[in-house]
């Protein structure tokens, strides 16, 4: 198969999940329905609208937009992503692509390029309705706030990936990624703040995904381009799972 018919191929691949994702919206409700609702909700608090001394000249609002961008990402990559891929090794279809001219890991490339494209689109329109609808500050560093979300989705990605790759069921893989998400949206600051969190819960939030993806997205729209701390944090979990993920995937 040479490079032309190869792209082809993969496009068609991209394109038929695609479908399939919008025909069965749960991971695009999720992902990106409710960080939305969620934006819109707490821009209408007025207790949101208050600038507490302890979040550094933030107002709560300001300090909960990229903790909701965050939000969609992680629920993206660790359900939208590990559901599909062990839907299909539970009923065959990774399998049988096997017999096909077709690499199987395609498919896998597939469902990252559609949930990484669903992640993008979800933190765009977060911060667009903060933006125009909030009056929230337009992002002081774009290019690092795109280079933020690029790691955060690749570290996400990959952890959603291994909860694939051992996951024998689609139903395992809900509650496996569950399992996951909770624990480490709590530590991005969703119930209980990173400004009012004590130091030692700080320092691990510093050191999981979500709460390394809030420090440099935060960074990156208030104050200027991320610092390399959180940056280097979700680079290693996108190299360590995503080989842990390769190395220990099941394709039957």
């Amino acid at each position: 198969m040479n490079t032309a018919a190869r792209r082809v191929a993969f496009g068609k691949i991209v394109g038929n999940e695609a479908r399939l994702t919008w025909r069965r919206p749960v991971g695009l409700v999720g992902g990106v329905g409710i960080p939305v609702l969620l934006v819109v909700i707490f821009g209408e608090l007025p207790a949101f609208a208050k600038h507490p001394g302890s979040f550094g000249g933030l107002s709560v609002f300001a300090a909960y937009v990229p903790v909701l961008a965050a939000f969609g990402i992680g629920l993206l990559a660790l359900l939208g992503l590990p559901m599909p891929l062990a839907s299909y090794r539970e009923i065959g279809v990774l399998r049988r692509l096997s017999t096909t001219p077709v690499p199987r890991s395609w498919l896998l490339a597939a469902q990252g390029v559609i949930q990484a494209g669903i992640a993008v689109a979800e933190v765009v329109i977060v911060i667009v309705v903060s933006v125009a609808a909030f009056g929230q500050a337009a992002p002081k560093s774009p290019a690092g706030l795109a280079l933020a979300v690029a790691v955060t989705i690749a570290g996400l990605l990959s952890i959603g990936l291994l909860i694939a790759a051992v996951a024998r069921s689609a139903n395992a893989a809900s509650v496996t990624g569950q399992l996951v998400f909770f624990p480490l949206i709590f530590f991005a600051g969703l119930w209980f703040p990173r400004p009012l969190m004590p130091a030692v819960l700080l320092d691990i939030s510093d050191y999981t995904p979500l709460g390394a993806a809030v420090q440099a997205m935060q960074d990156a729209m208030r104050t200027g381009f991320p610092p390399a701390a959180p940056l280097l944090v979700l680079a290693g979990y996108a190299v360590v799972f995503g080989f842990l993920a390769w190395r220990f995937f099941r394709w039957e």
